[in-house]
């Protein structure tokens, strides 16, 4: 009997080794379910919780993600017709062409090989003197131009020439070209021959506000020109403005290419009204947006000026 136990429990050295791994396996298996409940359950969080965290934390991904979706750099890719350039969000602002730089041009909207071109020409002393210069380069759009051209501002230094001029008595300036100091005009309403008028505006800066203007939808105060690097209180003395006169955007009518539009809301903030509109219904004010990371205090002042919700 006893040799019959000796025989039944006898492994040799191959079993033995193989039931140890087995029983380790067994162990961990056993001790790996136990720490996963540990876990599960150290900070006290029910199951019911954790799936509305999880459902909480993806939707919040989700809208980030869609935030991005349409402005995800593209990177240059072959085709059959060559190499696509990566498109950048154009930010229109003003832009002196004898000085700006390569990024500043991509920015304005140029591609890459205008650009390219337009420091060449740079490099080898040529100059834009005066603002149509700017239309003959190479390549250049009328479509492209008239968005530019508001935006294109040449020093004094940039107009001169170094050739010799011939001498030619200057006309004495009338008093009927400038307004007399008292003057007061609408900046809303006046247009580049009127603001011209008023002194320390010439024919690029009176361009440069009318078409700031134009995509404001008008002036809310004076203080914006500082918007486009002028002395608004230099200028101050010479303007009026009548807020009524603003355009106002309708944020429950309006797609995201219409608000983007607008110099005070960028790409991501007209997709959060798109989205607050989509989850949440009809827009009554902007309250709510100020627990969105995307508007600073600032950012919400500036745009309660062009917006409407009817």
């Amino acid at each position: 009997m006893q040799k019959l136990f000796k025989d039944f429990f006898y492994f040799s050295r191959g079993e033995k080794l193989g039931i140890l791994i087995l029983i380790a396996i067994i162990g961990i298996i056993f001790l790996s379910g136990y720490i996963i409940s540990v876990w599960q359950h150290k900070d006290g969080t029910s199951e019911v919780d954790t799936i509305a965290e999880v459902a909480a934390r993806q939707e919040y991904e989700e809208f980030i993600a869609s935030l991005k979706e349409t402005e995800r750099p593209q990177r240059r890719r072959y085709t059959s017709t060559g190499y696509e350039e990566e498109k950048i969000p154009v930010i229109l602002k003003t832009f002196n062409p004898n000085a700006t730089d390569s990024v500043t041009f991509r920015q304005l909207g140029l591609p890459a090989w205008m650009v390219k071109n337009i420091l060449k020409y740079r490099l080898k002393g040529g100059k834009f003197r005066k603002s149509e210069d700017f239309k003959k380069i190479y390549g250049m759009t009328e479509e492209q131009y008239a968005l530019l051209s508001p935006y294109i501002y040449i020093t004094p230094e940039d107009t001169a020439y170094n050739t010799p001029k011939l001498y030619t008595p200057e006309t004495p300036r009338t008093e009927s070209m400038k307004y007399t100091t008292g003057t007061v005009i609408n900046l809303n309403l006046a247009d580049t021959t009127e603001l011209k008028k008023v002194p320390g505006i010439g024919s690029g800066i009176a361009r440069l506000i009318t078409g700031y203007r134009q995509r404001l939808g008008g002036f809310y105060q004076i203080e914006q020109l500082k918007d486009i690097n002028l002395d608004a209180q230099q200028l101050h003395a010479w303007f009026s403005i009548n807020p009524e006169e603003v355009h106002r955007i309708n944020l429950n009518r309006s797609n995201v290419e219409q608000l983007r539009s607008h110099p005070y809301i960028n790409f991501y903030q007209a997709k959060a009204f798109i989205e607050y509109r989509r989850k949440k219904g009809k827009i009554t004010g902007l309250k709510p947006f100020s627990l969105y990371e995307e508007f600073t205090e600032t950012d919400l002042e500036r745009i309660s000026h062009y917006v409407c919700f009817d």
